[in-house]
């Protein structure tokens, strides 16, 4: 065990290293880095809501808050010729966020389910207001900037260069799963489980609900908070944006879209977070909607997350062997295909309604990789009625055989 345990992390170690060289430029490298900060940040989350069941609506409050402590200190170095290595700085912004978390958390760390939730959410907002009102703390709108190079250099490494401030932060990510990791099988996750499966007992078995909730909360917060560094050593800005409601919002989702257990949702979350914020959103301008249908089919069909249906694949894979898994999946043609022309339905009845309300100024005809559209006309319409009915009838037809053969 102990071995395929090390060979785990020399795998994960090695894949954070070869990156850059696999998918290259500059562009790259930052949405590399932008996913090892989401990664550390949506770790964070699922410790409050995976192990300790804690629902957070002001989770960015720890990360922002980090992420101003860590260019707090840059501007000191700059300014006043403090003396800090730049790989130290994340570091600034995870006692930033412990320091945020030991307060708040004696808060909202007394009661569990809704009531931490809405104190969270209260907490969280109200925060955001006085950032957009301190400007002197803050930075106002425009935010706060500092240059991230500082001395002394390590190993001749200037953090300067992308790659290098990318490799940093892989550091980090590495580091926050190792810490995550452990803390799932050490007492303190073994704990927080308990506390959120049955307090009455955990407490009849001598725990403190509320003690071991704000250990937990301590944790994340500290772990967000190291994410919010890295955030601002990256981008050398950070603006009360990195306190919003959206941000924090946007952790709750993509976490739970990716999986709470394991090490491999808060990972695929943090990931498919970047991509939605980066590459999505070029794409549409309706991508808010699509990532909502995403986390509401997440919640009503695989609780598990995208982490959660891969597993369930693999495991189907090596019962039943690969031959025999895809001869299953091809069995089901009739419900893929129902289900993929109810999406393309779906898809282009958004796109063509936002168009048709958002983009007014830009003319009734909408243009794509499908090519030209008229949205006043009845004809796109009827077509997209006709791909929902037809998806539909598969369903119905494929559901009634599935049932047969279970019968049968």
């Amino acid at each position: 065990m102990t071995g395929r345990y090390l060979a785990m992390w020399l795998l994960w170690a090695a894949l954070l290293a070869v990156l850059p060289w696999l998918w290259t430029g500059h562009t790259a490298l930052n949405v590399l880095s932008q996913m090892g900060i989401a990664v550390i940040a949506c770790l964070s989350y699922a410790v409050l809501l995976g192990q300790g069941g804690m629902l957070s609506f002001g989770h960015a409050v720890y990360s922002g808050l980090g992420a101003y402590a860590a260019m707090h200190w840059m501007l000191r170095v700059q300014d006043m010729g403090w003396t800090m290595p730049t790989p130290w700085l994340p570091l600034v912004g995870g006692l930033g966020g412990l320091v945020v978390a030991a307060v708040l958390g004696y808060l909202n760390s007394r009661r569990a389910g809704t009531a931490f939730a809405m104190i969270s959410l209260g907490l969280g907002e109200l925060l955001y207001a006085v950032a957009l009102r301190f400007a002197d703390v803050f930075g106002g709108v425009a935010g706060l900037s500092a240059n991230r190079v500082s001395p002394p250099n390590v190993w001749g490494w200037t953090w300067g260069p992308a790659i290098e401030v990318y490799y940093l932060i892989a550091a980090y990510t590495l580091l926050c799963m190792v810490v995550v990791d452990v803390l799932r099988r050490g007492p303190l996750g073994l704990a927080l489980r308990a506390v959120r499966d049955n307090p009455l007992r955990a407490s009849a078995l001598g725990y403190n609900p509320a003690q071991v909730r704000y250990a937990g909360l301590l944790l994340s917060g500290a772990m967000a908070g190291v994410a919010g560094g890295l955030w601002a050593v990256l981008f050398e800005f950070v603006t009360p944006e990195v306190l919003s409601p959206v941000r924090s919002g946007a952790y709750l989702v993509f976490t739970y879209v990716g999986g709470l257990a394991g090490l491999a949702g808060p990972v695929l979350g943090g990931v498919l977070m970047v991509l939605s914020f980066n590459w999505l959103s070029t794409l549409t301008g309706a991508w808010m909607l699509y990532v909502g249908l995403l986390f509401v089919w997440v919640v009503l069909y695989a609780p598990g997350g995208v982490a959660g249906v891969v597993a369930q694949g693999w495991r189907a894979v090596r019962e039943w062997g690969l031959v025999a898994a895809a001869v299953r999946v091809v069995a089901l043609w009739r419900l893929l295909l129902a289900a993929a022309f109810a999406a393309m339905a779906l898809v282009a009845a958004v796109e063509m309604a936002f168009h048709a309300q958002m983009n007014v100024a830009l003319g009734p005809v909408m243009h794509g990789w499908w090519g030209e559209v008229d949205v006043t006309h009845a004809a796109p319409w009827a077509a997209v009625l006709c791909l929902a009915a037809l998806g539909a009838a598969l369903w119905v037809w494929g559901s009634k055989r599935q049932a047969n053969k279970v019968v049968a």
